[in-house]
């Protein structure tokens, strides 16, 4: 099989495409023949060593001190199941699925090796591949922090910084889903976008600072790690919340000290990859309450474009990849950019 490996933190061009063996799956576990996948912000994350202020040492923790200890990124897919293990009774051959393989990657390759009780669903028959593989990395975080963790009530007023991203978008159309008051933080360039996702206002952040109109939000949501504790703080009312699903170390380590002491709480951490959650994702996509964002779909031999689209920051939702190259047409997605000969090996 062919997939996308590094071996060196740095640029997309660390990215090399090489033929490995096809894995073998165990007993419990399933063979996946990967439709599409995604560059996630975990992947961009991991490839570029790129971490918030302060959190340099842990990121080289978690992702290999010297090189990368997973070399082939890819948090999240959709593809069909081709081999299944001896124990295994929940999959069959030929079933379409979802897989969330999350910090332990491995999806940026034309299959891989999941056990069958892990993070795979069963992939809604309305739901497209590429759509299908967009939904778990954004969707199963906006669902921890701000169901699981910040229990956003109906009525409530959020607002949602990097409002436009996988996670933001997805966590605007969540807010809204519950009922909240929701105001996006995003460009100019993407207002349009985040008014559709269901926000009742948008404030571009060139122009305005949310925190400089006094309390106002019972929760605010920062996505991209652009506001601090010691701005947020001024944006909450009392008692609200701030879900800092990325951010400094400080702010992980103290801010939520600092915000007892204001009668405020500041809620961090990892989100969880639990398969209940992604179940229910998944579901509400095919309900059609959560529609994933995609910016754009590149073909598999365009996966360095993807990777150096996604550093420019300014992707919208999801940027998809897609692997198969027998998927046919895909009704009312962004068409996938040419693809070009089979990239050389190294």
């Amino acid at each position: 099989m062919y997939a996308y490996s590094y071996s060196e933190y740095g640029s997309p061009d660390v990215l090399k495409y090489v033929e490995l063996p096809i894995p073998r799956p165990k007993a419990n576990e399933v063979l996946i023949r990967v439709c599409a996948t995604t560059v996630s912000a975990g992947d961009w994350r991991s490839r570029s060593l790129t971490m918030p202020a302060g959190m340099g040492l842990i990121g080289r923790l978690v992702f290999g001190i010297r090189e990368p200890r997973k070399q082939v990124l890819g948090t999240e897919f959709s593809g069909i199941i081709e081999t299944v293990g001896a124990d295994v009774t929940t999959f069959k051959l030929g079933d379409e699925v979802i897989g969330f393989p999350g910090a332990s990657f491995g999806a940026h390759a034309e299959y891989i090796v999941m056990p069958a009780t892990g993070k795979i669903v069963a992939k809604p028959e309305n739901l497209t591949f590429e759509v299908a593989a967009a939904i778990a990395f954004g969707g199963t975080t906006a669902y921890d922090f701000l169901i699981n963790k910040g229990q956003l009530r109906a009525g409530e007023r959020v607002l949602i910084n990097g409002a436009s991203g996988s996670t933001g978008s997805a966590c605007v159309q969540l807010a809204k889903y519950l009922g909240a008051d929701v105001t996006g933080v995003c460009s100019a360039a993407n207002s349009d976008l985040v008014r559709s996702l269901g926000a009742d206002r948008v404030i571009d952040y060139k122009t305005e600072d949310f925190s400089q109109n006094g309390p106002q939000y019972n929760v605010v949501v920062d996505t991209v790690g652009t506001a601090p504790w010691k701005r947020t703080q001024h944006a909450l009312v009392s008692g609200g919340r701030m879900l800092m699903i990325a951010g400094s170390s400080s702010d992980m380590i103290l801010g939520g000290l600092k915000a007892r002491l204001r009668g405020k709480r500041l809620i961090g951490g990892v989100a969880s990859e639990a398969v209940t959650i992604l179940r229910k994702v998944v579901q509400l996509t095919a309900d059609g309450h959560l529609h994933p964002v995609i910016d754009r779909v590149f073909a598999f031999s365009h996966m360095v474009a993807a990777h150096t689209h996604v550093d420019t920051g300014h992707k919208k939702g999801n940027v998809v990849v897609r692997v198969a190259t027998d998927l046919g047409p895909r009704k009312g997605l962004v068409p996938v950019l040419p693809d070009m000969p089979a990239p050389r090996q190294t």
